[in-house]
């Protein structure tokens, strides 16, 4: 697709359609070193940060502006284990099926360390930073962003607004969509986006030649789920048996039950609370949590 056909799309809101499908059959289904192509918030000392992106268009020859990545990260016994999920490219994953083992064996304990292995879901997009008061160098600059469920039900919503007089809008359509205020402050010890905002719409800039500029200099999404991104299923087990099982004793075949995504169990209304008021803040964050784990991993 040419830079003129996007423009041309923009006007007659074709990708709008296409992306708002595509979120609506995903709500129905619902490496060593650092990465400089990637871009994070640099928050101060009391965990707040601040700054202004825009979400940029699918890169030339794709179809979907973001990536979409299941991953684990947990410590065992032998280890660490930091490994996308073969369940991203819809296959099995040895840790999801042995989270059904822990889960189905009814003892409290092995639900725990389900919990702690479940897998974690990160998203993928080109950004072009309008303002970043802590590193005014990356202003003006096109990078990879991940982040997770909370900032993407937000682009979800702005694209699919709950009220009537609320209009919806392509957050990422360079002359359409809409800056993105990311606000972080730290909530009971995690990174929380509540505050973060999309700004008016308008266009990012008004010269067409800066802006197909800015596409030109976007980066691949489809690398991220390309199949040579993922070990094999072998692979996966040889490494999760070393992490939790570094003695060797023989795993089971996990039943077909236990849906990760779906606990179903008995609490009282307190544990609810306390438990949904720790799992959404952790959540607003995940791919910081994820570069944790693997900083822990290399010391």
């Amino acid at each position: 697709m040419s830079f003129s056909d996007l423009k041309k799309n923009s006007r007659l809101g074709s990708l709008t359609s296409k992306l708002t499908n595509e979120i609506e059959k995903m709500n129905k289904g619902s490496t060593g070193g650092a990465d400089e192509r990637l871009w994070k918030l640099d928050v101060d000392k009391a965990g707040n940060g601040y700054a202004v992106i825009r979400f940029l268009p699918a890169p030339n020859g794709e179809e979907l502006p973001w990536a979409k990545v299941w991953s684990h990260a947990f410590q065992g016994p032998g280890g660490w284990y930091i490994e996308n999920s073969l369940t991203t490219l819809g296959g099995k994953d040895p840790v999801s099926e042995y989270n059904r083992i822990l889960w189905n064996s009814g003892a409290d304990e092995d639900k725990e360390q389900a919990r702690k292995q479940k897998r974690k879901l990160t998203y993928i997009a080109n950004i072009y930073v309008v303002k970043d008061p802590s590193n005014p160098q990356n202003e003006g600059k096109v990078f990879l962003y991940k982040f997770g469920k909370k900032i993407f039900d937000k682009i979800s919503a702005a694209m699919q607004p709950e009220f009537e007089d609320e209009e919806a809008i392509d957050p990422f359509d360079f002359w359409k969509g809409a800056n993105f205020k990311l606000k972080a402050k730290n909530v009971a010890g995690y990174r929380n986006y509540d505050s973060s905002e999309f700004a008016r719409p308008d266009a990012l800039l008004d010269d067409d030649d800066e802006l197909e500029a800015i596409w030109k200099k976007q980066y691949s999404l489809e690398e991220f789920t390309k199949q040579d991104q993922f070990k094999s299923y072998d692979e996966l087990e040889k490494r999760m048996n070393a992490v939790l099982n570094p003695n060797n004793t023989r795993r089971a075949v996990a039943p077909e039950v236990f849906d990760e995504e779906e606990e179903i169990q008995t609490k009282t209304i307190e544990q609810v609370k306390e438990e949904s008021r720790v799992v959404s803040s952790a959540s607003d964050d995940d791919d910081d949590v994820l570069a944790r784990f693997q900083r822990l991993a290399e010391e």
